[in-house]
């Protein structure tokens, strides 16, 4: 089951995603920006997004526990969100990951296309190149 985040799931919330505030969790609450994944009535997941330049769906985080991985849940709330992306009238949806992730893989196979790239060296937020992806709905 995938569903809307509540306040009522902010100590999971909070648990899963480290990058995560109080704030920006009540602002995903109050915007309707971010969703839980239950499986067998337990919360397993979660995912969240931004609207880039206010209207580009962007899929910012969607993380599950270990032993829940590659069950299919990843591909089912991916599916989900860009249904409810297509239902909301956006025409496509973007997401990133780091080139040294096999998330990429995952991506590639849901039909999301290499739209560019980013590089974070010398600066605070050094990180591994960024792989921004794009697919149309």
């Amino acid at each position: 089951m995938i569903r809307p985040v509540t306040y009522e799931d902010k100590e999971f919330w909070l648990s899963i995603d480290k990058h995560s505030t109080e704030r920006l969790f009540e602002s995903k609450v109050r915007d309707k920006l971010g969703y839980v994944v239950e499986f067998d009535g337990k919360m397993v997941g979660v995912m969240h997004y931004n609207l880039l330049w206010d209207n580009m769906p962007f899929l910012n985080f969607i993380y599950f526990e270990s032993e829940y991985r590659r069950k299919g849940l990843g591909r089912e709330a991916m599916l989900y969100w860009e249904e409810e992306m297509k239902r909301n009238g956006f025409p496509m949806t973007m997401i990133s990951t780091q080139a040294d992730e096999g998330a990429q893989h995952f991506y590639r196979k849901l039909g999301y296309k290499d739209s560019g790239c980013i590089v974070l060296n010398d600066c605070p937020m050094a990180q591994p190149l960024e792989i921004f992806m794009t697919k149309i709905l």
